[in-house]
């Protein structure tokens, strides 16, 4: 572990601050240094990525649960995210670099058991690492993004146009401006999710925090451009697509505003013991909007358990009625 310094000197509010039962240090990996959010202790862990543009604190409603449950639970702030190192380049985000990450910080948890857990951008991530078993992980947890074979397979004019941010992002410089002239990430995370409500003003602050400093932004934007403009995509289709083998739970809100449900239409080819469940009425940010349910729909998966359907856990008694 490290002390609590920023690679920029001026270190931005840190998820521990806002929310005492969530502590927060600094964690060595592949070169670099990562804040990383932590709650619990013991020899099973919950690793957790966090999505563009977003920070750590989007998984503030699972670190405690879990760590109730026995597990130790880390949620780093990815590169170029939070407090965490931030290199400069495109090069620097190549999704190789990314999984590499992941793999150190795994390797400095030092746990016999490794879940893997995984949103948006840090779910492009955990898919690849999974299918090319980056290091050996016990189970896969993934939400709100496709595995990358049904994404393909579902391509069309309609989700290209729910995607045109990934392609005005490989333009240079002028993404970074709009982004830095925008209202703030927070306010736009907030009025996109299905429960407002489970933004507090202190969790949108740091949203905006984390996206108002200019090279926070640069790097959030190079995760796309390396994939795009970096060849990441290239090489990863060259590697083909591994099945995977671990148990996977995939939790979809389907109401997200930026992929179609189509594309997790048919992910069960791609992975061998898939559960997938669908959340009626939560948005993209479905771990926060959903945080009941999802860390239900979680305990049970980790206890090997089936994991219920979203319905019969708003609604058991409707969920009765069509039995």
């Amino acid at each position: 572990m490290l002390s609590q310094s920023s690679p920029y000197g001026a270190t931005m509010q840190r998820t521990a601050d806002i929310l005492p039962e969530i502590r927060t240090e600094m964690v060595a990996a592949n070169g670099l240094n990562f804040e990383v959010d932590m709650a619990g202790d013991g020899d099973r862990l919950i690793i957790c990525l966090h999505g563009f543009p977003e920070h750590s604190v989007s998984w503030r409603f699972q670190l405690p649960y879990l760590a109730r449950l026995g597990y130790r639970v880390w949620a780093p702030n990815l590169r170029g995210y939070g407090n965490s190192s931030t290199p400069h380049g495109i090069a620097a985000y190549s999704l190789e670099n990314l999984m590499n990450d992941v793999g150190e910080l795994i390797d400095a948890a030092a746990c016999s058991e490794v879940t893997l857990m995984a949103h948006d951008w840090g779910a492009v991530i955990a898919w690849s690492f999974a299918m090319h078993q980056i290091r050996k992980i016990d189970r896969l947890v993934i939400c709100n993004v496709p595995h990358p074979g049904p994404a393909a397979a579902a391509m069309s004019w309609a989700q290209l146009k729910k995607s045109w941010y990934i392609f005005f992002f490989q333009l240079p410089r002028l993404p970074e401006r709009m982004l830095l002239k925008s209202p703030g990430m927070g306010a736009m995370i907030k009025t996109t999710a299905a429960t407002p409500e489970n933004f507090s003003e202190a969790v949108v602050a740091l949203y905006d925090e984390n996206a108002r400093r200019k090279e926070n932004v640069t790097a959030m934007i190079n995760y796309y451009r390396g994939l795009v403009r970096g060849g990441g995509m290239r090489r990863q289709k060259r590697l083909g697509l591994p099945k995977i083998k671990v148990p996977t739970l995939m939790l979809w809100g389907e109401d997200d505003m930026a992929l179609s449900i189509e594309t997790t239409y048919g992910t069960d080819d791609y992975v061998e013991d898939l559960t997938l469940r669908y959340l009626a009425g939560i948005s993209h940010w479905v771990q926060q909007d959903a945080p009941e349910a999802v860390n239900t729909m979680l305990e049970a998966f980790l206890a090997g358990e089936t994991v219920p359907e979203y319905q019969t856990l708003v609604n058991p008694a409707s969920a009765a009625d069509s039995n």
